[in-house]
């Protein structure tokens, strides 16, 4: 998921309200108005963008790493 509008070039956090096509173009909310909800580069439908809570980078901390950092801090 892209972190700004391909717009306008606002910040978009993980779980700010985001318009994308098929293709993932982004846009912010102001902007997908201003193109009537249709992608410029594809011609495609914006639909809201899903929420994601993390980030596909991140790593779950579980099992005995985890615990044994929880002890030792």
């Amino acid at each position: 998921m892209k972190a700004s509008c391909e717009r306008c070039s606002t910040k978009l956090g993980l779980s700010d309200r985001a318009f994308i096509c098929s293709y993932e173009c982004t846009f912010c909310p102001e902007c997908s108005d201003a193109l009537h909800f249709c992608c410029p580069n594809c011609q495609g439908n914006l639909v809201i963008r899903p929420e994601r809570r993390t980030s596909p980078t991140e790593v779950p901390r579980s099992g005995f790493k985890a615990k044994l950092e929880a002890i030792l801090s």
